[in-house]
């Protein structure tokens, strides 16, 4: 991960803390063409973590941490990552296990990111 992707990482974890309460506890993020691929762990609260704990909980609770998060990214544009990145965020794709408490969010931007910032 080069520096350009940790301040990435850093970014996507406050971003998270401001909007949801919790961030991950760890964030490594790979630029891949126009795609920012962070992987993350830690993302559940203790709270969270309990109702993971029943099957129904954890139907409501990935339904919670995937559409929900993309809605979020919809409704708050996540500004401080493009302006970091110079370009443009256009969508964002995400996945979460819930027993490994492992998160994946691909964002998706306008320009090669790899290419830009692979110094």
């Amino acid at each position: 991960m080069n520096k350009y992707e940790a301040e990435f990482s850093n970014l996507v974890r406050s971003y998270r803390k401001k909007h949801m309460g919790k961030g991950p506890s760890k964030v490594t993020t790979t630029f891949c063409k126009n795609w920012a691929i962070c992987e993350m762990e830690g993302n559940l609260s203790p709270v969270e973590r309990f109702i993971a704990g029943a099957e129904e909980g954890k139907q409501v609770l990935r339904s919670a941490r995937t559409e929900m998060v993309k809605e979020m990214y919809r409704k708050n544009r996540p500004v401080q990552m493009e302006e970091f990145l110079e370009c443009n965020y256009i969508d964002l794709f995400v996945d979460i296990d819930l027993d490994r408490d492992f998160g994946m969010s691909i964002f998706v931007f306008d320009q090669d990111i790899e290419k830009k910032f692979s110094k």
